[in-house]
C-alpha cells in the first residue's frame, strides 16, 4: 500500500533534523545576543531630549509628564523663567537661579560645539586654564578652534570665545567647562521666554560594571530554551520514527503469533515505509500460501478418498467372488462367469493402477521430455490414420482440417501421443454413437493451435471449471469408467512442452465440447544443424 504522507529517507530526516536543530539554537543565541546588546545599549543611551523639547507638554507647563523621556537615570532637566529663576526640576543638583551670564556659559543643546579644559602650572607656580572650543561641521572638526587662556583668578589672559568678556566667576567657569549641562530656550503657550537646562549623567565605571554583569542574566534564558527546543525535537523524532517502528514491531509480533495482520498506511521515513510495505506483501503472500496449503490438504484428503474408493470397489468384487467360489457357493456351470468377472475387475484395477503410476510420474519434479522438431500437421495425420479403425468401429465420424504447409513444434512424440490418446478415449467413452470428432490446426506468429472437439453430450458447466483436476470426470462424479486422471496428466504434459490446454467456454458453432491445445513454434533449424 502506498503511503500518502510522503517523507524522505531516514538519513535525510536525521540530517534535516540536525540542521534545523542547529539553526534553531543559532536563532535563539542570536535573539539572546540581540537582547543582551540592546540591554547594553540602554545603559549608554541618553534621554530623548529631542522628544522632550518637541513635546507640547513643555510649552503647556506640564513638566511632570516630560519625565517619561528620562531613562535609566541617565539625565535630569530643570525649567527656568525669563529672570533665571527655577520653575521646575525633575531631580536634585540644579541651581535655584541663574543669571543671564551664567546661562550664556552653558553649552547650547543641538549645536555641534564642545569645550575642552586643560589645567597647567606655570614656572612661577601659578595656575592657568586652557579652554579650547571646537565646532563640528558634518561630523568633522573645524580647522580653527577657539582658544582662551584664563589665569588663576579666571581672568582672560589670552584669546577669548568672542563674547567680549575679560573674566569669569567661579560659577561661570564651572558652567563653561561642563560637558554635562545644555540649555535649550523655548516659549510657553502664552509667549513667555523660558529656558530648559538638560543634564546628562555620565555613567561611572562601577555603575557600568554592575549594569554589565546584570545584563549577563539574559544568557540564563538559553538553558531553558535549549531544553525546550531539545524536548520538542525529541518529541518530533519520536513521532516520526518511534511510532512507525512501534507499529512495525506490533505487526511483526502479530505475524509471529499467527494473528492476522492488516495492511497499514505506513508513515515515517522511506526505509520504514518500505519495510512496512514489504511486511504487507509478505503477510499477503503468507496468507495466500496458507490458503493454498489448506486447499492442498483438502485436495490430498480427497485424492486419498478417491483412490481408496476406486481401489476398494474392484478389490471388494474380486474378494467376494473368490470367497464364493472357495466356499462352494457357486455352481460349476457358473464358475466361468464368475472368473470372467474377476478377470474384468482385475483388468480395471490394473488400468487404474497404471493411471496412478502415470499421474505420479508426470507430477514428479524429475519428469522430463525428450522433444524433437516435429511437423505437427504430419504427426496428427499419422495419428488419426492409426486411430481410424478404432474411431470407425465406435461408429464415430471424423472431420479434419489440417493445413498443407508444415507447422513445426518441439514435441516428445510418445508423451504428446498420450495427450491425444487421453482426449480421444474420453470422447469415445462419454459420447453416444454417431458423434462427430473434429481436429483443426492453425498457426500464429509464435504458437500453433490444435482444436479437438465433438458434438456429443458436452460437459456440465459445474464440472467444466475443474475438469483438469485429479479424479474429476465429465459425467457424474466417480461413476462410469475412467480414473479421472487423464486430463490432469494431459495438462501436465502440455505444460512441460511449454504450452497449455484449456476447455473452450465458447466452442465453435456445431460443437458441444472443444479443447484448445496451444504449443510454441519451433525455431527454424540453423545451417549447422542442417549439415550432414
Amino acid at each position: 500500500m502506498k503511503n500518502k504522507r510522503l517523507r524522505g529517507s531516514l538519513f535525510g530526516l536525521l540530517v534535516r533534523s540536525y540542521l534545523l536543530f542547529t539553526l534553531t539554537l543559532l536563532l535563539i543565541a542570536s535573539a539572546l545576543f540581540w537582547l543582551w546588546n540592546s540591554r547594553l545599549d540602554q545603559i549608554y543611551q541618553p534621554p530623548d531630549w529631542d522628544g522632550l523639547l518637541k513635546d507640547p507638554a513643555l510649552s503647556a507647563g506640564a513638566y511632570q509628564e516630560l519625565t517619561r523621556y528620562l531613562k535609566h537615570g541617565r539625565g535630569e532637566f530643570a525649567i527656568y523663567d525669563g529672570d533665571g529663576a527655577q520653575v521646575y526640576a525633575s531631580g536634585g543638583g540644579f541651581d535655584k537661579a541663574y543669571t543671564a551670564e551664567e546661562l550664556a556659559c552653558i553649552l547650547p543643546y543641538g549645536e555641534p560645539v564642545a569645550v575642552d579644559v586643560y589645567h597647567t602650572t606655570q614656572p612661577d607656580g601659578s595656575h592657568r586654564h586652557l579652554l579650547v572650543r571646537t565646532v563640528y561641521q558634518d561630523g568633522a572638526q573645524s580647522p580653527t578652534p577657539e582658544i582662551m587662556v584664563l589665569d588663576e583668578n579666571l581672568q582672560v589672559a589670552f584669546g577669548g570665545f568672542g563674547d567680549g568678556r575679560s573674566g569669569y566667576t567661579q560659577r561661570e567657569f564651572q558652567l563653561l567647562s561642563s560637558n554635562e549641562l545644555f540649555r535649550a530656550p523655548f516659549q510657553t503657550s502664552d509667549g513667555r521666554p523660558m529656558t530648559a537646562v538638560l543634564r546628562v549623567t555620565l555613567l561611572s565605571d562601577a555603575a557600568y560594571q554592575t549594569a554589565y554583569q546584570e545584563s549577563w542574566r539574559i544568557w540564563l534564558l538559553f538553558l531553558p530554551l535549549y531544553l525546550g527546543v531539545t524536548a520538542l525535537f525529541i518529541f518530533q523524532l519520536r513521532r516520526t520514527i518511534a511510532r512507525p517502528l512501534r507499529r512495525l514491531n506490533d505487526a511483526v509480533v502479530a505475524q509471529s503469533e499467527n494473528r492476522p495482520v492488516q495492511p497499514g498506511n505506513w508513515s515515517g521515513p522511506r526505509e520504514i515505509r518500505r519495510i512496512g510495505e514489504s511486511l504487507d506483501r509478505f503477510s499477503q503472500q503468507l496468507a495466500e500460501s496458507e490458503a493454498q496449503r489448506r486447499q492442498m490438504d483438502q485436495d490430498r484428503q480427497k485424492l486419498i478418498a478417491d483412490i481408496s474408493h476406486d481401489l476398494k470397489t474392484p478389490i471388494t468384487v474380486i474378494a467376494g467372488y473368490i470367497d464364493a467360489i472357495c466356499d462352494g457357493k457357486v455352481p460349476p456351470e457358473e464358475q466361468e462367469r464368475y472368473l470372467r468377472a474377476i478377470h474384468g475387475k482385475a483388468e480395471a484395477l490394473t488400468e487404474l493402477v497404471n493411471a496412478f503410476h502415470e499421474y505420479s510420474k508426470v507430477e514428479h519434479p524429475e519428469f522430463v521430455l525428450r522433444p524433437e522438431r516435429t511437423d505437427l500437421c504430419e504427426f496428427l495425420r499419422e495419428y488419426l490414420a492409426d486411430k481410424y479403425d478404432e474411431i470407425d468401429l465406435a461408429s464415430f465420424s471424423l472431420e479434419v482440417s489440417i493445413p498443407e504447409r508444415p507447422v513445426f513444434c518441439l514435441l516428445d512424440p510418445m508423451q504428446f501421443r498420450r495427450v491425444l490418446d487421453n482426449l480421444l478415449s474420453n470422447a469415445l467413452r462419454h459420447n453416444r454413437l454417431g458423434t462427430a470428432l473434429f481436429f483443426d490446426i492453425s498457426a500464429g506468429p509464435k504458437t500453433a493451435l490444435l482444436r479437438m472437439g465433438d458434438n456429443g453430450a458436452g460437459i456440465p458447466p459445474e464440472r467444466a471449471k475443474r475438469i483438469f483436476d485429479p479424479f474429476v470426470v465429465g459425467s457424474e462424479a466417480r461413476s462410469g469408467k475412467g480414473s479421472g486422471l487423464g486430463l490432469s496428466i494431459t495438462r501436465r504434459i502440455m505444460e512441460k512442452h511449454g504450452g497449455a490446454i484449456t476447455l473452450n467456454p465458447h466452442p465453435t458453432p456445431g460443437r458441444s465440447t472443444e479443447f484448445l491445445l496451444e504449443l510454441p513454434l519451433a525455431s527454424p533449424p540453423s545451417e549447422k544443424d542442417s549439415e550432414p
